[in-house]
């Protein structure tokens, strides 16, 4: 997989719409976005329940197929692909960080880092889990298993594994809604700050206002639509 390069936009979604459901049970979520990411950028998406915010991002990361408009995500046209091909593109371009870690509870916190780079076919799974344990401040927690492991400390995990394939584009949903407000501004601090390092495109859903504030960018959604943008 070839990135693209850094003057290319991360994700060009042009008159995004999604409809579920078909005839008169029809339900439009996504009503025409039209969004451009610039490569690096931390973008947080705001908007009540039904908004449309985890809708796009199913879309964006290619779990949802948007029922029309053009999509290019990391320099890949997902309006074209089918869902295998989506799988496949995914796989390199997009880390994703959810609200439920997903951690698995019979491996330990270096085994749910390194396993799913390991089945992509990476060589140095094991040693690039550890380092990005340890980026995240859990060297001391590598052979621990998630029973074991706090919730800020299984949410350190998550990042881990979203990262540690130094994807171009990251994804998180709502990545501190599991946790108090303490140990969830401190789980932002890790996320931006491996970002930061790593240089990837960061896309996050969250109702934290405060939290949206310390990103470069917020857009906000309403009625599957885009009703605000602002870049500080």
């Amino acid at each position: 997989m070839t990135t693209p390069p850094i003057d290319q936009p991360a994700i060009v979604a042009r008159n995004l719409r999604l409809t579920l459901g078909s005839g008169t049970a029809a339900v439009e979520i996504l009503k025409g976005i039209d969004l451009t990411v610039p490569a690096g950028q931390t973008l947080a998406l705001l908007g009540p329940s039904g908004s449309g915010k985890s809708s796009l991002m199913a879309v964006l990361t290619g779990l949802e197929r948007a029922t029309s408009g053009d999509l290019t995500v990391a320099g890949a046209t997902f309006s074209t692909m089918d869902e295998d091909a989506l799988a496949l593109a995914r796989r390199g371009r997009i880390g994703i960080v959810l609200q439920a870690f997903h951690l698995l509870p019979t491996m330990t916190a270096q085994e749910n880092v390194a396993t799913p780079m390991e089945l992509a076919g990476m060589a140095d799974a094991w040693e690039r889990a550890a380092a990005e344990l340890e980026a995240v401040g859990l060297a001391h927690r590598l052979t621990h298993y998630p029973a074991q492991l706090s919730g800020g400390e299984q949410q350190r995990v998550a990042i881990a594994r979203a990262l540690a394939p130094r994807p171009p584009l990251i994804f998180a949903d709502e990545p501190t809604g599991n946790l108090d407000t303490a140990t969830g501004h401190a789980i932002m601090d890790v996320l931006l700050a491996r970002r930061a390092d790593t240089g990837a495109t960061l896309v996050m859903i969250t109702h934290d206002r405060e939290l949206a504030s310390l990103c470069d960018r917020v857009v906000t959604l309403g009625d599957g639509l885009i009703v605000s943008d602002t870049t500080r």
